[in-house]
């Protein structure tokens, strides 16, 4: 990760990832850690993050558990440290906020998009 090279959106500041130098080319990184291309070019690599944005953030996500189960998620924090997750409660207010964490970058075994 020491040679990532953090893109933020030219806009408002907002971080998208980074570009890791692989041979002549870089490798697009989303903000969960995931690798997300093959090693591009720097202008590709940077038009692929800002195309990218951070939508794919609010999508539904599944967290695989300790007992082997998955349990449907939304990720409600990303950083370098950390990745925190909510339990999926629909919008339940009365639903007690039950929180998950993964580590950074994504084990793409332990969390995975619903399909």
């Amino acid at each position: 990760m020491q040679d990532w090279i953090e893109h933020r959106r030219g806009i408002d500041g907002e971080r998208l990832g980074w570009m890791r130098p692989e041979g002549e080319g870089f490798v697009v990184i989303d903000l969960l850690g995931r690798a997300r291309t093959k090693a591009l070019d720097w202008l590709d690599a940077e038009t692929f993050l800002e195309e990218l944005g951070i939508g794919y953030l609010a999508d539904k996500y599944e967290v695989l558990l300790e007992n082997g189960s998955w349990q449907r998620v939304r990720i409600i924090e990303v950083s370098t440290s950390r990745i925190s997750l909510k339990q999926e409660d629909w919008g339940d207010m009365s639903a007690p906020p039950v929180y998950y964490r993964a580590n950074f970058p994504l084990d793409e075994a332990q969390l995975r998009p619903v399909q």
